[in-house]
Parts: structure tokens; sequence; C-alpha cells
């Protein structure tokens, strides 16, 4: 088994203004087009699975079968942990692993699967290969991921380009890919998987609970995460700069007319008998 290699930085990291949107995620908002091929009895990897919510979710679908979660950060799988003692979850357990190098023999799960994963891992290709390296014959690899470029909003309050602009700049220079969604089937036939059905699916923020919860969680994020202060470390950003995007995030949540989708790119990968 090769020796894992850190090719990319988490950008966003495990700021409370980043789990305020992780655990928010489902299997139902986040996952909806694997779980029409999910049975009982089957084994599961769920890769990057942070505080563990669609992870417990998956569980739950194959009450006869086992979930392993894994993250790269070993003080969020507590909180995984958490999620899944809460729920009386027993068929699941979580490790520390590296999508890149993955520690399991070949064919162990029925299942791989991976929510905006491969937008901040170093090699996407690389990772695929491993996804379904371990992957059963018959089984799945599935994968989905957001595109920032395609992201749209209403009004057009000027600071939220700068947002995007310098996500993007921040992510790229950590050795991520935020535009992954759409190269997602890419990845997947330069690593050799033939069986790919392509997909998308979009999460919306217009009624003003969602409106205030999108803006609040990113106005927070700009400020206080990892991801503010790779943007000032990396000389990507001043202070101002992001002082001023978190203002434009608070005035799009406070407008009444405020619309926000985001469009994530999907692949559900059949590994050939």
């Amino acid at each position: 088994m090769p020796k894992a290699q850190e090719t990319a930085v988490y950008t966003h990291g495990h700021h409370e203004s980043v789990l305020r949107s992780h655990t928010w995620r489902t299997a139902a908002n986040s996952a909806a087009y694997l779980l029409g091929s999910l049975k009982p009895h089957m084994r599961i990897l769920d890769i990057g699975c942070g505080p563990g919510t669609i992870t417990a979710d998956l569980a739950e679908l194959v009450p006869d079968g086992r979930v392993t979660g894994v993250d790269r950060a070993p003080d969020v799988l507590e909180q995984a942990r958490a999620t899944a003692a809460s729920r009386g979850l027993e068929n699941i357990d979580f490790a520390v692993a590296d999508v890149h190098a993955l520690d399991f023999p070949d064919d162990t799960f029925c299942v791989v699967h991976a929510h905006q994963v491969l937008q901040h891992v170093g090699d996407p290709v690389r990772a695929l290969r491993e996804m379904a390296r371990v992957t059963r014959p018959g089984g799945y690899v599935a994968v989905r991921d957001a595109d920032y470029a395609a992201m749209t909003w209403y009004p057009a309050v000027p600071g939220l380009d700068d947002w995007l602009d310098l996500y993007e700049t921040v992510a790229r220079a950590n050795g991520g890919e935020p535009d992954a969604g759409r190269r997602l089937r890419s990845w997947a036939l330069a690593a050799g998987l033939k069986d790919v059905t392509a997909t998308s699916g979009t999460w919306t923020f217009a009624t003003p609970e969602e409106r205030a919860w999108w803006s609040g969680l990113w106005a927070d994020r700009t400020l206080t995460s990892a991801y503010a202060e790779r943007a000032t470390r990396g000389g990507h950003a001043t202070p101002e700069r992001l002082r001023a995007v978190s203002a434009a995030w608070r005035e799009w949540g406070h407008r009444e007319d405020g619309w926000f989708a985001v469009l994530h790119g999907e692949i559900l990968c059949r590994k050939e008998s």
C-alpha cells in the first residue's frame, strides 16, 4: 500500500461556521442520486465523512450491512462518533484515512461514496482509482461535488462576485479544484471507470430562514475559519477585503428577493464484474 501523501490542503477547515453547513447535510439532500441503488445488506465506505450526518443516514438505509466513515481529520471523527451514538447506530465505525491511499483490501465495499471531497484533493484521478480498487465488482463508486463557477444568485450584490473570485483563488492555491462538479465524469473516465452515469443536483436557498442560514455561515466563514486564515497568509486577501466580502453576504441575506443556487455534479460508476 503506498504511503499517504498530503497533496492538497482542505480549504475550509472545521471551524463552527463550516460544521454548521456539514451537519445540515443528509443522505436525502446530498446523496439522492445514490439512494435507489442501495440494498439493506450493503457494506459502504463514506470518504470525507466529516461530522457523520450523511454516514449515519447511510447506516440506517443498510440495516443488515455496515458503513465505515473515514476522514483525514481525527478531531471531526469524534463528532461523527457522537452523531452515530446519539442515533443508536451499531452498524457503523470510523477511521482516519487518505483517499489517495486507502488502507483497505481490494474489493471490500459494495459502495464507495464521497461527498464534496474530490474538489479538495491534489489528484482526483488517483483518488477515483483508489475508490474503485476497494469497490467490489458490480459495486458502485458514487461522487458528488459542487461547482463554484456554476453557482448563481440574485440580486447581483457586487461583493459576492469578489467572494467567488477569492474563493476559487484560495482553493486552487491550496491544490484543489473548486469547479470539480463539471469535471467528475472526465476524471472517472481517466481513472479507467467505464460504466459512468453523470447527473446533477442543486441546493437552493430562498426562504428567509434559508437565506439567513446560508449567508450567515459564509459571512462568518469568511472572517473566522481556516479559509480566512489561508486567504490572508497566502497573500490573496487583506483583512479589509474579507470584511467587505462578509458584509456582502449579510447584505444579500437581508434581501427579500434573495435567491442562491448551488449546482453539483454527480457520478455513479458501476465497477465491472
